[in-house]
């Protein structure tokens, strides 16, 4: 494999100033006959983001407070190592070839059983442990904003058919602190595809330890979700969000209803859930959700072309130590997931996640930052 950079890309001075503090040396190192490196991403108000071609996984996203105090506001590690190892494999990583999960690992397309690896109780989980987040990606940074990684998953990879060529895009805007996640993929047989990235966000920034997003004020644009049984797979129906505690059209903080006695929080311990956004045209980008940290003033915008996003509250994580030794214990970080429905392949009615040969499989998702007084 071979990592490009231009001339200008090789900006020593960019590596020792990052303002993440991430040393690009301890992410120097060959997995599978494939180099690994730290790419930084810097628009011209100053904001940074730190990626690592090690499944596209983000490092950190260096944003201003509202008294212009920039921190990190993603979980991250700080050494490929760290990352390859992390109790929470999916830290920040692109989630494929299916985020979210597919019931006992089977499906059928087009009269032919798959079956995929298991490793989430009965169920596969985010592409199987070895997909799209275990593997090193082909990396084009094209200029100080922007960074192009490739994959090509090869047909039989978790047990999906077809061989999948991914290309995926980070880009920050040079006006705003926008970053675009975009998306695209081809296949060589009729497969599916569920693509997103699993960032765990702290609006507040990550310490030691870092403060429960509990207090986080959360809004999303759904006036249905997805109920989950016992093992987190859809049970097939799509219920308001009026009158329970799923509901975020109005604005209010995570910790106000997620203690509550309700079935699906406690299926999920906390918030697990997809919610089926508001559209009224599918594949149109349209704002999905937001979150403010009120004490930081910090806030996100989340927007995306896909038909739903999986809100979850951290509520396994179990205090590991990330990036300069910060810690991240249960409920520090929120996860806006965009994608299809979970267990699509399985349930006829949801949105289709199929890709045939000759077409393609496209996304853009936007994590939109500002500040509020």
């Amino acid at each position: 494999m071979q990592i490009f950079h231009k001339k200008a890309m090789n900006n020593t001075e960019l590596f020792k100033n990052n303002l993440s503090g991430l040393n690009r040396e301890k992410f120097q190192t060959e997995i599978d006959g494939k180099q690994t490196d730290l790419f930084i991403l810097k628009n011209a108000k100053g904001m940074e983001v730190a990626v690592t071609n090690y499944g596209c996984t983000i490092l950190s996203i260096m944003v201003p407070d509202k008294n212009n105090n920039y921190a990190n506001v993603v979980l991250g590690h700080d050494s490929i190592e760290n990352v390859v190892n992390s109790p929470e494999p999916f830290l920040n990583t692109i989630i494929g070839r299916y985020g979210n999960r597919i019931a006992n690992g089977e499906f059928t397309l087009y009269g032919k059983e798959y079956k995929l690896t298991i490793n989430n109780g009965p169920n596969s989980l985010h592409g199987g442990p070895t997909g799209f987040h275990a593997r090193v990606w082909e990396a084009n940074q094209v200029d100080e904003r922007t960074l192009v990684l490739k994959y090509t998953s090869p047909d039989g990879e978790e047990g999906f058919p077809g061989a999948l060529s991914v290309e995926m895009t980070y880009t920050l805007d040079n006006e705003e602190n926008s970053l675009f996640m975009e998306y695209n993929a081809t296949t060589t047989e009729p497969t599916i595809v569920n693509l997103t990235n699993h960032c765990f966000f702290n609006l507040g920034g990550i310490s030691t330890p870092t403060k429960s997003i509990e207090n986080d004020e959360v809004w999303i644009n759904a006036d249905y979700y997805i109920p989950i049984n016992e093992v987190s797979i859809p049970t097939g129906e799509i219920l308001s969000v009026e009158g329970t505690p799923m509901s975020f059209l109005k604005p209010h903080t995570i910790g106000s209803r997620i203690n509550e006695d309700f079935q699906q929080l406690i299926y999920g311990k906390g918030y697990d859930h997809c919610y089926v956004l508001n559209k009224q045209e599918m594949g149109a980008i349209t704002i999905a959700a937001s979150c403010k940290n009120i004490e930081s003033g910090r806030r996100m915008e989340v927007y995306t072309t896909e038909a739903g996003v999986q809100l979850y509250t951290g509520n396994w994580l179990n205090g590991f130590t990330g990036a300069h030794g910060a810690t991240y214990p249960e409920r520090s970080a929120l996860c806006f997931e965009a994608q299809c429905f979970p267990n699509t392949p399985n349930v006829p009615y949801f949105p289709s996640a199929v890709l045939l040969p000759n077409d393609e499989y496209q996304q853009v998702t936007v994590y939109k930052f500002d500040v509020e007084e």
